[in-house]
């Protein structure tokens, strides 16, 4: 019987962990066609090697001014929000 209750309760478990993932994966997925649009803008300006992403050093270059933007279409300051 104990088997069958801990064994049911890893289940329960697990599935409770999968769904809980699934949900954070559509939050995340989930970007407004205006903040799409700026995204890519940002993208094709600093975006100096080509490659469709933008490393470290890309992404220092980028101005005050396209960083308010970003900031403002919810592109970027989430994870600083999550941390605090």
């Amino acid at each position: 019987m104990k088997k069958i209750l801990s064994t049911l309760l890893i289940l329960g478990c697990a599935t409770a962990l999968t769904v809980h993932a699934e949900e954070g994966e559509k939050k995340k997925k989930e970007m407004s066609p205006e903040a799409k649009a700026l995204q890519k803008q940002i993208v094709g300006k600093y975006d100096a090697n080509k490659d469709g992403k933008l490393d470290k050093e890309e992404r220092s270059k980028i101005s005050a001014e396209d960083k308010a933007k970003m900031e403002k279409a919810g592109l970027i300051g989430e994870k600083k929000k999550k941390a605090e």
